[in-house]
């Protein structure tokens, strides 16, 4: 350790001393040993706060100084601007005295400051996917100036790009960057929560033609502060079907009468918190909710709102409040504040509802508890309050049996979900075709299939099906082929390169910007005419002007409270949770974090599987044709045996079949009774096993990536089959529920 200490320049012992560390920590020490001593790429996992962000930089900063490069030495990806911004201001301490320069770079930052970089290119580069995408196309022939000397590819939270086609785009960009340098850079991967280390690792060094080290460390004892309370909704009628669509009041005196909210209120009042949702609309609308009972009970308005839609300065002033200490500060947010940004002593960590994943459970929980003390996180459950003549399914706390499997997975077993590897990203190379395209001028079709399918996340491709893409692409004009048969972007593939869209591979239909004045507040998908209202940033706008044509809505602000809504999803579960909550309804455990009411909650829920058998029996008859089967699968596997009943629809009469997450499916069935469709599907299993393919009609369009409607269908309906649906476990779980008779 002291041989370390001693070969880290004085810069960074000044900052281990101003810091007063008395020692290096063993995740520190591992990276050091791995960069110094080593040429392999690698993956640091360790929980958050242990310092893996000094880890990575500190004996990377130490060559650096040692031999200076001739350009930019570090290039830093991160998926959010808030985390690049982040660690912008915490690099610029660390490199104060170095004479290093860092850059950050993304669609927030000014031109000026860019411009430094692109005249003397020189230090740390830290960038969005997308930004990097864009240089690959626009500044193609400087890219061996701008990055001919680059030592290391830093990822950051690679967790969240695993499996992903933003993920496989950086994966595309890296080594599109070795083969204009002629080398490809030693790569470093950070995250808290990585499932399945050994397939991270493969993936991060997919191509690099290195070996990637992934040292493990002896897991800190657990040390939680970790609470979960029910609600059920009250005076919901009063609060939603009463209350008029653009009423500025606001429901006050409902809201006075929910104590679910007013716990929630209560959970972070006076103490710097952090409160997630799994969606904006829920994270807009408790923000508007808690600024609400601000008001109606006196108290300052010291409430936040921070995700993907809102503007730069808005995300900006909430990260600056946050990290302020003298601040008391409680911001709502998404998935954009669940990342590595540090933001000092916060005290509480309040989510709404059940998070969707372990990952995400632990990356949330994660970000309280700095500074020594123990994460505290406070789960709080609201429900309609179930009829009398309510269906079986619905009587389930779907959300409360989710959040206690996936605490008691982490617990038990310290399981965190294996990253997903998509084998057919056929979105991903429709974009990846046009980028590379657009940044070489033209191509032969030979050359253009050799670059594009030797890209890592595109080695299971056949060449038959890139050949299928090619001549979609040139008969739908966005390419097109010349005179001496060499391929160039057509003029659809123009259009959509001259979008800074483009250079994004998710979604984003979020196209108009919403001001207020001068500031910007934030984009919305849908323009409401003039006069109406809308909520965005915790607050409620009128619409005062649109201008269509420059996609700009100007508003004014006005009291009250509103629903808004957003298109998306709310991603995969994996089946060990969902097994996990089957478990939690057949055991008599009382797990030490249950409030009362969510103790009572779980007692009923339990009571009610155990009286109705469905714990036994998974095919449950609701009475007269209608059936409910609780699979007990994961998204994946629950998709794949949703399909598989439909198959059997014809034969057993069944109609109606709807279903909610991957909880239940319901469906009438008026031929044949509950043994005879298991035995029919089992006997399906047995003799020639689930074709993923042939679940897959021949009408169905699987549109779920941005460029997939540019995609011919066939390969869509393939790489569905393929990368959407999982036989193997549903097969089992086929097998199982025939042992149940």
């Amino acid at each position: 350790m002291s041989e370390i200490f001693e070969r880290f320049p004085d810069f960074i012992r000044e900052y281990i001393y101003a810091h007063n560390w008395e020692t290096l920590r063993e995740v520190q020490v591992a990276a050091a040993e791995t960069i110094f001593y080593t040429d392999s790429n690698l993956l640091l996992t360790s929980s958050t706060a242990s310092g893996k962000t000094e880890a990575a930089f500190f004996p990377v900063m130490s060559e650096l100084c040692e031999d200076p490069p001739m350009s930019v030495g570090v290039l830093y990806i991160a998926p959010l601007k808030s985390l690049i911004n982040d660690q912008f201001y915490r690099m610029e301490e660390l490199l104060d005295q170095s004479g290093i320069p860092v850059t950050h770079w993304h669609g927030d930052v000014a031109q000026s400051h860019k411009k430094k970089l692109l005249d003397k290119p020189r230090g740390i580069l830290q960038v969005t996917p997308e930004s990097l995408e864009s240089m690959l196309i626009n500044r193609s022939n400087d890219i061996v100036r701008l990055f001919g000397d680059l030592r290391y590819i830093i990822i950051d939270e690679i967790h969240t790009l695993t499996g992903s086609d933003r993920g496989n785009q950086i994966l595309c960009q890296m080594a599109r960057i070795g083969h204009l340098i002629g080398r490809h850079p030693r790569r470093i991967g950070l995250s808290a929560t990585i499932g399945d280390v050994q397939k991270a690792a493969d993936w991060l060094g997919a191509g690099s033609g290195r070996e990637t080290v992934a040292p493990q460390f002896d897991g800190r004892k657990l040390r939680w502060r970790l609470g979960m309370e029910h609600f059920y909704i009250q005076n919901s009628k009063t609060a939603q079907d009463t209350e008029p669509k653009n009423s500025t009041d606001g429901p006050a005196a409902s809201i006075a009468y929910d104590a679910g909210y007013s716990f929630m209120y209560d959970c972070v009042r006076d103490k710097k918190s952090l409160v997630f949702s799994n969606s904006r609309e829920e994270t807009e609308y408790l923000c508007a909710t808690f600024r609400q009972i601000a008001k109606n009970r006196g108290d300052s308005d010291v409430f936040l709102i921070h995700h993907g839609n809102l503007s730069a300065s808005i995300r900006e002033e909430a990260e600056l409040k946050m990290k302020d200490e003298e601040i008391m500060a409680v911001t709502c947010a998404t998935v954009t504040m669940e990342l590595g940004i540090d933001i000092g002593r916060l005290e509480r960590v309040l989510q709404n509802q059940s998070p969707n994943s372990v990952t995400s459970f632990l990356q949330r929980l994660g970000r309280s508890g700095r500074r020594g003390q123990p994460p505290e996180m406070m789960m709080v459950f609201r429900e309609e309050d179930p009829l009398p003549n309510t269906p079986l399914p619905q009587l389930m706390p779907w959300e409360l049996l989710k959040a206690i499997a996936i605490v008691q997975l982490y617990i038990e077993e310290r399981f965190i979900e294996p990253p997903n590897v998509r084998k057919l990203p056929y979105s991903l190379l429709f974009h990846q075709t046009l980028s590379v395209l657009a940044a070489s001028g033209e191509l032969t079709a030979k050359c253009l299939a050799e670059r594009v399918l030797a890209l890592p996340p595109f080695a299971n491709v056949p060449k038959e099906d890139y050949k299928v893409l090619i001549v979609s692409m040139l008969n739908n004009d966005f390419l097109e082929m010349t005179e001496e048969k060499t391929l160039i972007v057509g003029l659809a593939g123009e259009r959509l390169l001259r979008s800074f869209k483009f250079y994004a591979v998710f979604k984003d239909s979020e196209d108009y910007t919403v001001r207020c004045g001068s500031d910007e507040i934030g984009t919305i998908t849908t323009p409401p005419p003039v006069g109406d209202r809308f909520a965005l940033a915790g607050r409620v706008w009128e619409v005062e002007e649109l201008d269509i044509q420059h996609k700009l809505i100007y508003v004014k602000s006005v009291e009250g409270k509103m629903e808004v809504s957003w298109p998306g999803d709310f991603g995969e579960i994996h089946t060990r949770i969902v097994q996990r909550m089957r478990q939690v309804l057949a055991e008599d455990t009382v797990y030490p974090y249950l409030k009362p009411n969510a103790q009572k909650r779980l007692d009923v829920a339990r009571h009610v599987a155990r009286n109705t058998g469905m714990l036994e029996h998974s095919l449950v008859h609701l009475g007269g044709y209608s059936w409910c089967l609780f699979p007990w699968l994961g998204t994946r596997s629950f998709r794949t045996m949703r399909k598989v009943i439909a198959r059997h629809a014809s034969v057993f009469g069944i109609t109606g079949i709807e279903y909610e997450g991957c909880y239940f499916i319901t469906f009438k069935m008026s031929r044949g009774s509950d043994y005879d469709l298991i035995a029919a599907m089992a006997d399906e299993v047995r003799s020639c096993a689930i074709d993923a393919e042939a679940l897959v009609s021949g009408g169905e369009i699987p549109v779920f990536e941005k460029y997939d409607d540019y995609v011919p269908s066939d390969l869509l309906r393939h790489a569905y089959a393929t990368d959407k649906l999982n036989t193997d476990e549903a097969e089992k779980r086929i097998l199982e529920l025939e042992r149940e008779y």
